[in-house]
């Protein structure tokens, strides 16, 4: 694909500890959306790292979260103006709200404490959702 000057879209995820469902989500978006979207993730209490059973599960689907260097974040206002596109999974009051962005709120299952058997459909969800996300935001694309 071609690059345009045309605004790529930016999508931001949240959820408590930036360690499970938030970064699988903006693992998936970067994979399949490659240079055509803009992603963030952060937490809005992030933990020292990311859930052991979670790298294991997008490791099956060929998505290596320590290669990429993914880390936990703290969410900032910054990285929510920012965003065109905020998807919050679980993360209450604590997601900062700002007019005229797209707020969705994915109700998923919590990764966390469980083993691989259990965070497998939950990646699977996730997966589902971002390739309906970007059907939505890149309408042209047919390779999603």
């Amino acid at each position: 694909m071609t690059a345009t000057t045309d605004h790529r879209p930016e999508v931001l995820f949240v959820c408590v500890h930036n360690a499970g469902r938030s970064q699988m989500a903006a693992a998936f978006l970067a994979h399949l959306g490659g240079d055509r979207v803009v992603v963030r993730s952060a937490g809005s209490a992030p933990a020292e790292d990311i859930n052991p059973a979670v790298v294991e599960a997008m490791n099956e689907v060929g998505i290596d979260l320590r290669a990429a260097g993914a880390t936990p974040k703290r969410l900032s206002d910054a990285a929510v103006e920012a965003s065109d596109v905020v998807i919050t999974m679980g993360c209450g009051d604590a997601c900062p709200f700002y007019p005229g962005k797209r707020y969705e709120d994915w109700k998923l299952d919590d990764p966390a404490g469980q083993g691989v058997e259990a965070v497998r459909p939950i990646r699977d969800e996730i997966e589902h959702r971002i390739r309906g996300l970007l059907a939505e935001l890149l309408p042209d694309t047919l390779d999603i």
